[in-house]
């Protein structure tokens, strides 16, 4: 099962009791405060569930997949996405 953004609202809103509308201003919360952070270098840890960190990425060399021509790859930043003890723990059940 995959869940959509207004699937997970109103998953959100019946665990919590919220209305559809404030579980939504909640998700839009949550993802601002993680691209405000991580933009800014910071890490978010959610004790238990997950944690995310920007790295860094060094320059590399690639390949145009159409061309197979070879191309310099700019260094840049990735988010790095750790699962907490309690989503490894529930999905080994």
């Amino acid at each position: 099962m995959s869940l959509n953004r207004t699937e997970l609202i109103a998953a959100i809103a019946e665990e919590a009791g919220l209305s559809k509308s404030d579980a939504d201003k909640a998700i839009a919360a949550l993802q601002k405060v993680l691209v405000d952070s991580l933009s800014k270098g910071e890490q978010v840890k959610i004790t238990g569930l997950m944690s995310f960190e920007r790295t860094e990425r060094a320059a590399r060399k690639g390949r145009n997949p159409r061309t197979g021509e070879e191309i310099e790859i700019p260094a840049g930043y990735g988010v790095k996405i750790s699962a907490g003890s309690n989503l490894k723990n529930a999905v080994q059940k």
